[in-house]
């Protein structure tokens, strides 16, 4: 090839990549986002220890967008899903229900991302002072109740079948589960760097 061909050919092929790409568009950049980086997300469904098992999925978005270096990098609605880590439901009597969930991957411009987080837990209020209105409300009926039928052994009777009906009773209503409803906000933070393309 003639030396004095080469510019041309070099002009021509730089013309060509100019010409190619749309006016504006840029490159795709790589921004990391480090480890500790919060998510506030909301629930896209609800969720219930009383139905849903460990390893369950479930979807969230973004609830407001996420800024690094002052500027935008997962804007607010961007996809993500998790999976529940812990669901255990409420017993009758006692034993608290627990649930906990983390983030799996976030989606953004139709690119799934793997990511690792925090996980984000919920725990019951207790059963025994909710026990305890029962069951001695049922024993203090109970023996009021007995007293009036047959006096003092009455009172005695009638507080032991109080106690059993507010045992039963507590027993029936007694369980405390964990439900979150769909757009519930909760939040998680990268336990690992995760590096996005704009």
């Amino acid at each position: 090839m003639p030396s004095n061909a080469r510019p041309v050919l070099f002009l021509m092929a730089a013309t060509f990549i100019q010409t190619a790409m749309p006016l504006g568009a840029q490159a795709p950049r790589e921004i990391t986002l480090p480890a500790g980086t919060a998510l506030s997300v909301r629930l896209g469904q609800s969720l219930d220890t009383k139905r849903d098992r460990p390893g369950a999925p479930f979807v969230a978005h973004l609830a407001s967008p996420l800024m690094h270096d002052g500027q935008v990098v997962l804007p607010r609605g961007t996809l993500c899903r998790g999976h529940l880590v812990e669901s255990k439901p409420s017993g009758r009597l006692k034993g608290r229900a627990v649930m906990s969930m983390s983030l799996d991957s976030l989606e953004l411009n139709g690119k799934s991302y793997t990511i690792s987080t925090s996980r984000t837990a919920r725990v019951s209020s207790a059963h025994r002072n909710r026990n305890l209105a029962l069951i001695g409300g049922g024993a203090g009926t109970g023996a009021a109740i007995g007293a009036i039928a047959g006096g003092g052994v009455g009172a005695l009777v009638g507080a032991g079948a109080g106690a059993a009906a507010g045992t039963t009773g507590a027993v029936i209503t007694g369980k405390r589960n964990i439900h979150l409803p769909a757009e519930s906000r909760l939040h998680f933070a990268l336990r690992e760097p995760v590096t996005v393309r704009k």
